[in-house]
């Protein structure tokens, strides 16, 4: 699936570019212990920033968010005005691919639905160098989550990650963590309706909208039917696969 402007108008209507809520951001937040009380914090693949916003509103210090879609950057930046965090959250637009920071410059790296697109367990050593000493590295992952999956979503997976590493499992996910230098501190599997409150509902109103808006397009409707399938594997096979978020420490 090309990422074109009507991908792009797609994913900025929605709350979220992925699964998540202000509920597990917290709770994996609040798994991070000996800090500074005032944080230097990198979110790399911000999107249009939900979680960003719910960082600012439970730590104090600084916020660097950073994405490659300067539209997502910018509804980020109309949110913090109007939550009054203009002064403690600066948008960056950059590629994780090339992560132009200081290194040791950050007590937390976070990227939740966003590691992927580098692949975790690089993207797990790309971001450790800007950690400070113990500092902390916070991630979701999509990962299987049961063994024996059916045919059906295995072939899926495949086509999905077929330019990208494999999807693991959470068991190998430890493992890189262990091997890349981190400590882990603790993991956990976002609820379904992380899944479905702020991006899939959001997503089927929106595909609604987009074929309202271009009737018979035919990338529009190739779009529309691609996320379609996304939805309809997810309500098909959830119990199998999930994003985990993991929360570490860099060791060393």
């Amino acid at each position: 699936m090309g990422l074109d402007s009507y991908f792009y108008e797609l994913f900025e209507g929605l709350p979220r570019q992925g699964p998540g809520d202000n509920e597990s951001t917290k709770k994996a937040l609040h798994m991070i212990r000996q800090l500074p009380a005032t944080l230097n914090v990198l979110d790399i693949g911000c999107g249009s920033g939900t979680q960003t916003i719910e960082l600012a509103r439970n730590i104090s210090g600084t916020i660097t968010a950073l994405d490659n879609h300067q539209p997502f950057l910018d509804e980020l930046d109309r949110r913090a005005s109007r939550e009054g965090f203009s002064d403690r959250i600066r948008t960056v637009n950059g590629s994780m691919f090339s992560l132009d920071f200081a290194k040791e410059s950050f007590d937390i790296v976070w990227s939740e639905g966003a590691i992927f697109v580098i692949g975790f367990e690089r993207g797990l050593g790309e971001f450790r160098p800007l950690l400070k000493p113990g500092g902390y590295l916070a991630v979701t992952e999509l990962c299987w989550i049961k063994e024996d999956q059916p045919r059906e979503i295995a072939a899926y997976f495949e086509a999905v990650y077929e330019n990208l590493p494999a999807m693991k499992n959470v068991a190998g996910n430890h493992e890189c963590i262990e091997r890349v230098g981190y400590e882990l501190i603790g993991s956990f599997t976002l609820p379904e309706s992380a899944w479905w409150e702020s991006y899939f509902r959001p997503m089927e109103a929106g595909i609604g909208r987009m074929r309202g808006k271009y009737p018979g397009n035919a990338r529009v409707d190739e779009l529309c039917n691609e996320m379609l399938h996304e939805i309809d594997m997810y309500r098909k096979y959830s119990r199998y696969y999930g994003y985990v978020f993991y929360v570490m420490r860099k060791s060393g």
